[in-house]
């Protein structure tokens, strides 16, 4: 990861955010190191990825690689898009975003969608004309929250997108196999269904208990 010194704001170089929202990467970072860590990763796995699905927040996804030290399983939850049979995500945390320093270091990845999972290949994306139509994939898919970080990226020129937003890693992943998803055997999507199995028999029995 590149020092503050080298670029002044922040940890992560000129991203095409804007001044004040880069002053503000690195608390945002690790706020979102902590929120994925406990919330968006275990909720999606546990098949409530579909409660993610909002004009606000746009699609979420699970993307699993392997830590390029630790050689360990490492889980971010990611805005997608789906086109040509494949499934792009934005590093948004430009080159030093650690899933994207992973896939360089392995790009054999384990995605797992709202309603399915499959393992593939992670590449970066370095045509131009795939490059630019690949971020509007993300970002159109990103919901009112994608749009407010990136102003423009959608009715804007390709050169203006590309002069300002190039710094953002566009990913491409395509599929080699079958994973499994929360909803498949061994997954964890009955949680949820369980938990509500419980308060609805809790609430029978409490209604029961009171008017016998």
């Amino acid at each position: 990861m590149d020092t503050v010194g080298s670029h002044g704001s922040n940890d992560f170089g000129e991203l095409g955010y804007g001044p004040r929202l880069e002053q503000l990467l690195a608390p945002l970072h690790r706020g979102f190191l902590a929120v994925n860590r406990w919330c968006t990763v275990p909720a999606i796995k546990a098949g409530l990825g579909p409660l993610f699905a909002t004009p606000l927040t746009g699609s979420m996804m699970v993307l699993r690689t392997t830590g390029r030290q630790s050689g360990r399983t490492r889980d971010a939850p990611l805005g997608y898009a789906i086109h040509d049979g494949a499934v792009w995500c934005v590093a948004g945390f430009g080159r030093s975003t650690h899933w994207f320093r992973n896939i360089e270091s392995d790009p054999h990845v384990q995605v797992i969608l709202p309603r399915g999972a499959f393992s593939g290949i992670a590449e970066e994306v370095t045509d131009r004309e795939a490059w630019l139509a690949g971020f509007r994939l993300v970002i159109g898919s990103l919901g009112i929250i994608g749009r407010m970080a990136v102003p423009g990226a959608l009715e804007a020129s390709d050169a203006f997108v590309f002069e300002r937003w190039h710094t953002l890693p566009v990913v491409r992943i395509r599929a080699t196999g079958v994973g499994g998803g929360p909803s498949d055997p061994g997954g964890l999507a009955w949680l949820p269904v369980l938990a509500v199995e419980a308060v609805a028999v809790a609430g029978v029995v409490h209604w029961l208990r009171h008017h016998r």
